[in-house]
C-alpha cells in the first residue's frame, strides 16, 4: 500500500500520518450515519487499518455510548496492545443519558475509556460537545470545573495531552485562546463547500495550536456525490449546497478525478492542518482512502474548483459568518 506522509501534532511532539482514521462509524450509530456497522465488520476494518500506513486512530467515549472504543480495544488484545508508531485519540464525553458534563463525569468517561480500550494510560484526549451539555466556555473552565478535572489527569500521567472537540467555531476560538489545549478538532467547516472554521484555523495557527479536520466530504455528500448521497452534516442537504456539489463534481469528472480525492486533498493540501479525520466502516476502505490521499490532481482542476464559492454559514446553526 502507497505511503502516507506524517506531521507531527504541535507541540504534543506526537508523530501522525496525515489521514486520521475516523472510528464513530465503527460505534454502530445508524441515527447518524444512516446504517448499520455490525462487529465482525468493524473489528476487520481495523485490523485492515493496524496493516495501513494510516497510523492516527480518532474516537469517542460517546460514540455508540462506547461501542467503538470496546472494538477497538478488542483488536488491541488481540495486538498485545498499542502497535509502536501509531496514535489513538479519544474523548471525554458527557453522560449521554442525564447530559452531565461536570467534573466527576470526565474521570468517569476517562476511567471507562481506560477500561474499553485496554490501555494504562491515554494519548490524546479531547473535551468533547460541551455545546451539546449546555456548557459556556466560562463554565467549563472555571475551578474544581470539566477542563480543569481534564487538565487534574494530565499532570497524574493518565492522559499525556489534552485538546478540544466542538462545533461553533466562535466557541473553538475561545477554548483555543484560553492555552491549555493543544489540538483542536473542527468538523463539516473547513471543506469544499464549506470554510466557515477559516478563523479558527487562522487563530490556533498563531497559537501554535495543532488543528486536526474531520469530515473532509461534508458526512459523504462529497464522498459518493450529491445524487447518491444528498446529506450534508449529519442532515438532509440544502439546495445550495446541492447545486455547489454539482458543480465540483461536474468539474471533477472532466478532468476524470474522483470528487472524493478532491475533497480529501483539499484539507489536506492546507499547511496549516495537520491532519484530516475520514471516517471508515469497512475493510476496503482503508486502502480507498489512501488510493484518494494520494491520487494526482492537476493544478487547473484546482483552479476551477476554486470558482466555486462556499456558502458563508454554519453547516449546523444557519448562522452566517464572517470569513474575514
Amino acid at each position: 500500500m502507497t505511503t502516507l506522509p506524517r506531521r507531527t501534532l504541535g507541540r504534543t511532539g506526537l508523530e501522525v500520518s496525515i489521514v486520521c482514521a475516523g472510528c464513530a462509524p465503527l460505534g454502530d450509530m445508524p441515527e447518524a450515519f444512516g446504517y448499520r456497522v455490525p462487529e465482525e465488520q468493524a473489528l476487520a476494518t481495523l485490523r485492515e487499518l493496524f496493516r495501513s500506513p494510516i497510523t492516527f486512530l480518532d474516537t469517542a467515549a460517546a460514540y455508540g455510548d462506547g461501542e467503538s472504543e470496546r472494538r477497538i480495544g478488542l483488536v488491541l488484545r488481540e495486538l498485545g496492545g498499542l502497535p509502536p508508531g501509531y496514535v489513538l485519540a479519544t474523548k471525554a464525553d458527557r453522560d449521554l443519558a442525564t447530559g452531565r458534563f461536570d467534573a466527576d463525569q470526565v474521570r468517569r468517561s476517562v476511567e471507562r475509556s481506560l477500561r474499553l480500550l485496554g490501555l494504562e494510560r491515554l494519548q490524546l484526549v479531547y473535551f468533547h460537545d460541551p455545546e451539546h451539555a449546555g456548557l459556556s466556555v466560562a463554565e467549563a473552565m472555571a475551578p474544581g470545573g470539566p477542563v480543569e478535572a481534564l487538565l487534574a489527569l494530565r499532570d497524574q500521567g493518565v492522559i499525556e495531552h489534552v485538546g478540544i472537540a466542538a462545533g461553533p467555531i466562535d466557541m473553538l476560538i475561545e477554548y483555543v485562546e484560553t492555552g491549555v489545549f493543544e489540538v483542536v478538532i473542527t468538523h463539516n467547516r473547513y471543506t469544499l463547500l464549506n470554510r466557515t472554521a477559516e478563523p479558527l484555523v487562522r487563530r490556533a495557527h498563531e497559537l501554535g495550536v495543532a488543528v486536526v479536520n474531520a469530515a473532509p466530504y461534508g458526512s459523504g455528500l462529497l464522498a459518493k456525490g450529491p445524487s447518491a448521497f444528498p446529506r450534508y452534516a449529519y442532515r438532509a442537504a440544502h439546495a445550495e449546497e446541492l447545486e455547489r456539489a454539482r458543480q465540483l463534481e461536474a468539474i471533477c469528472t472532466r478532468y476524470g478525478v474522483p470528487l472524493a480525492a478532491v475533497a480529501l486533498q483539499f484539507s489536506l493540501r492546507e499547511p496549516r492542518i495537520t491532519a484530516t479525520i475520514v471516517g471508515m466502516s469497512r475493510p476496503e476502505r482503508v486502502a480507498e482512502t489512501v488510493r484518494l490521499a494520494t491520487w494526482p490532481i492537476p493544478e487547473a482542476l484546482w483552479d476551477e474548483v476554486a470558482t466555486v464559492a462556499p456558502l458563508p454559514y454554519d453547516p449546523q446553526t444557519g448562522q452566517v459568518l464572517r470569513l474575514e
